[in-house]
């Protein structure tokens, strides 16, 4: 049976690991001297560490700096989020962010979703004006711990390609699903609807290791590699990140093609909000503006239908079976979506999140720069 704490151990023995309530204490105090109201802040921070705790390196305290901060700094993200409700019927409603934390308003129209859920038996909140909200399973599994089936998606700068085209147009979309079980975790299935998304292309460039081939396109329709030239030219427009399937119809690349199309309108066209190109962040002298990025969020309850316990009962029963199912040769396990992703959490728990060097530094340069008084090891 695969060791995989010592997997873990092995994977990350050139990183420091850090307990969840330091790395979040932290990412709440920066965030705090950057503007974020404190209420606000511990949202924002509690999304991140999740993120972190779930083992999904590509969107917790890695981003703190470049995404949140750096975007303050430069004037294109509000610290203070605005919250609008443009529109709200019984079991709808229309939120706008005014390009404040992505992750408050987020927060919000998920929790409006919910309540309306539980009265109607499901519900839809869509938001626009909104900035960058983090892993989307985290609002999908604000549904589950109430026992209920949680989707968002949210579009994104561009960075897919269409099948048979070069250009980054579509943003990496996630169409994200939670579902309550009887399981010690929920299924959680939160996943771009590219190959590869851009913050896992971030996680390669600092460990200075090449992405696989068919990840991304170059101006050439070739596969590129190299994880910090890619990362540049996305932003030149220079590179795009194939959609889920690959380049080209071969893997059926049209596939993740048409899955992010859905997120994308989904995202922009119920809320009157902005999509493709008009979220790239740069105006026509390419100098950085907001990216006013569009979300929604769907609740259901199993209430309304043959009961919370009957649902947790047959979904858990499907994936049980789907884990006891017959193991390929050299495979000791079989996986359901959000089981990888507890087994991280448990070990996290035991023995803190791993911060390569490269992130040792940026905390250090924050918190210099903001006067903090947290003592670290490295």
């Amino acid at each position: 049976m695969r060791d995989y704490v010592k997997d873990y151990l092995e994977k990350y023995k050139d990183c420091a690991f850090v307990p969840f309530d330091k790395l979040e204490r932290f990412m709440k105090e920066v965030l705090m001297a950057s503007g974020v109201p404190k209420a606000d802040a511990e949202i924002v921070a509690d999304v991140l560490i999740e993120s972190d705790k779930r083992g999904i390196d590509s969107h917790g305290i890695g981003r703190l700096k470049p995404i949140y901060i750096d975007r303050i700094d430069k004037g294109i993200l509000n610290p203070i989020t605005k919250i609008d409700i443009i529109r709200e019927e019984n079991a709808t409603a229309v939120l706008d962010g005014n390009n404040g934390m992505g992750h408050v308003v987020s927060h919000k129209a998920m929790q409006m979703a919910i309540a309306k859920a539980k009265k109607y038996g499901i519900a839809m909140t869509v938001v626009r004006n909104s900035t960058h909200y983090g892993i989307a399973g985290y609002y999908a599994t604000m549904a589950t711990k109430e026992d209920l089936i949680g989707i968002t998606g949210t579009n994104a700068r561009p960075s897919i390609a269409p099948t048979f085209s070069i250009e980054n147009m579509l943003g990496t979309n996630p169409l994200t699903v939670g579902i309550p079980t009887n399981d010690e975790f929920p299924f959680v299935l939160d996943c771009a609807t590219s190959v590869s998304q851009r913050g896992k292309i971030e996680v390669y460039a600092r460990e200075n290791k090449e992405i696989p081939s068919g990840w991304v396109i170059g101006e050439k329709g070739e596969s590129l590699t190299n994880a910090n030239e890619i990362l540049k030219d996305l932003t030149e427009g220079k590179a795009a990140l194939a959609p889920l399937g690959g380049i080209g119809e071969d893997g059926a690349g049209y596939k993740g093609y048409g899955y992010a199309t859905v997120v994308e309108i989904l995202s922009a066209a119920l809320q009157d909000g902005s999509y493709l190109k008009a979220l790239n962040g740069k105006d026509e002298k390419g100098n950085a503006i907001k990216y006013p990025l569009g979300h929604f969020f769907i609740a259901i309850d199993p209430a309304f239908f043959m009961g919370r316990e009957t649902f947790k009962r047959i979904s858990s029963a499907i994936l049980n079976d789907l884990r006891n199912s017959r193991k390929a040769p050299g495979e000791d396990r079989i996986f359901t979506a959000g089981e990888k992703e507890w087994e991280s959490y448990k070990i996290r728990k035991k023995y803190g999140c791993p911060v390569p060097k490269s992130l040792q530094k940026v905390i250090l340069d924050l918190s210099e720069r903001f006067g903090l008084q947290d003592s670290w090891s490295f």
